[in-house]
């Protein structure tokens, strides 16, 4: 597959609109509370006939100072008191779910999300695997993929050496800007050496991949200054890169007001970001994997990507498509089965249930034969820029240009500007269309048409 990636910036602003990002299909808009703990129970009975291997995503809600371009499910607090309370609970939940589970099935997939995860001391962070460790079986660390988010400011050397000991074995970095005027503007002072020193501490230890996160678009941001901060990025050659677009949206997320929205990049200069950014990285190696993430052409994505077996999911783009994935904490999405299940997103509510012994999905969706379909179609489209319509015809017991028509058509005026090709077997989406993939899955969206007005989705770019 080719896997270069064009930048058209008179198509980028004609196709500049929100939608899904597809970490799930159906999107988390469709989840209704119809799907409750006995739906979910019902879910994991039905996976355990599969035997698939498990993943286990954990939600440490946490953060000792709120970044104010954050959108993410957290508790600002200095408070560290709050956390034994919380862990006492994950520890309920993690019984409590391990008990559905058949005790053969391996965790093959861990990942620790926030929040800050290492808000937690030490010695939680020891606990917590330990008890995880008791309640499900973990794959050894050649064959498991252990990851964590690290803010560099709440990690030193031995916070590193301890995860790694724990069984950690990949990590992302949250960095946004180098800057210190951009970062006095989110309130996110990290220094560089702060970071280089967890990165230099983590390669050391042996962790097998290391991301970098960026995000374009903060106030004070121009090409020049984004682009110092690349090329620091860039010297230190981390395996991927996540490069985010900020979406300011002060009515939804409280923190973005403290952002002067007169100190925000204009989208000329935010898309100037951008093609400069995804040159440079091209320059330097890096492949494009899709959305916002680049990786080295040796990194498991990139490896996963050309063998057609990348896949994603609510941590984004992964390598393990065959998993089950169990939610763990407060506002946690969970795969099992055929469905997607949501714990609670309130503290006092997810306490609530669980001190009730109740587990504490409260929403979700049983995913019909036609989300099944569609969701295989976006998932091959997004991570692979291509689709067998054959295959996935003789995979489904489909006429895919029957089954399709509304969709292909959709298609049509994409492929007239040169976004994707399409023949009797196989879509492709071009270079001047991978940016765009989200539009090009949109047309395959049941959901989308039956939609008046917004629904919260991001822009595309």
């Amino acid at each position: 597959m080719e896997q270069g990636v064009s930048f058209d910036l008179d198509l980028i602003r004609r196709y500049d609109q929100s939608g899904p990002r597809y970490t799930s299909y159906p999107t988390a808009v469709e989840f209704d509370e119809s799907f409750d703990e006995a739906a979910y129970r019902a879910a994991c009975a039905r996976s355990n006939e599969s035997g698939r291997p498990l993943s286990i995503y954990f939600h440490i809600p946490f953060c000792d100072t709120v970044c104010f371009y954050c959108a993410c499910n957290k508790i600002a607090t200095k408070d560290r008191t709050l956390v034994p309370p919380y862990l006492e609970r994950v520890y309920r939940e993690l019984e409590m779910q391990s008990a559905l589970f058949d005790a053969s099935r391996q965790v093959e997939q861990l990942h620790w999300g926030g929040g800050t995860p290492t808000f937690l001391s030490h010695a939680q962070m020891e606990e917590l695997m330990e008890v995880t460790r008791r309640h499900f079986t973990l794959a050894d660390d050649e064959v498991g993929e252990y990851s964590i988010e690290i803010d560099p400011r709440e990690a030193d050397a031995s916070t590193i050496a301890l995860l790694r000991r724990i069984g950690f074995n990949r990590m992302s970095l949250g960095v946004q800007d180098f800057d210190p005027r951009v970062q006095a503007a989110v309130n996110r002072i990290q220094t560089e050496q702060q970071t280089m020193a967890v990165l230099d501490a983590a390669r050391a230890e042996g962790f097998r991949s290391i991301s970098i996160d960026l995000i374009y678009g903060l106030p004070f941001q121009t090409v020049e200054s984004f682009m110092k901060t690349l090329e620091r990025v860039i010297a230190v050659n981390p395996q991927r890169l996540s490069i985010f677009n900020y979406a300011h949206l002060p009515t939804r997320f409280k923190a973005q007001r403290r952002i002067n929205e007169a100190d925000l990049p204009s989208p000329q200069v935010k898309l100037d970001i951008l093609q400069s950014t995804i040159a440079r990285l091209a320059e330097a190696g890096y492949v494009f994997i899709g959305m916002d993430h680049f990786a080295r052409p040796d990194d498991e994505l990139a490896v996963a990507q050309r063998a057609g077996t990348l896949y994603r999911n609510f941590q984004g783009y992964s390598t393990h498509a065959d998993c089950d994935l169990i939610g763990i904490g407060v506002t946690s999405i969970g795969k099992i089965d055929n469905t997607y299940g949501q714990n609670r997103r309130e503290l006092e509510e997810y306490y609530a249930d669980i001190d009730a012994g109740r587990l504490p999905v409260f929403r979700g969706i049983e995913l019909s034969r036609d989300d099944l379909i569609r969701r295989d179609v976006i998932t091959q489209l997004i991570c692979h820029f291509e689709l067998d319509m054959a295959a996935m015809a003789a995979k489904w017991g489909i006429e895919f240009a029957d089954y399709f028509a509304e969709s292909l058509a959709k298609l049509r005026g994409m492929e007239d500007d040169g976004l994707v090709s399409v023949d009797a077997s196989h879509i492709r989406i071009l270079a001047r269309g991978r940016l765009l993939v989200r539009n090009i899955c949109m047309a395959f969206d049941a959901y989308l048409a039956t939609k008046t007005g917004p629904v919260g989705f991001s822009k595309v770019i």
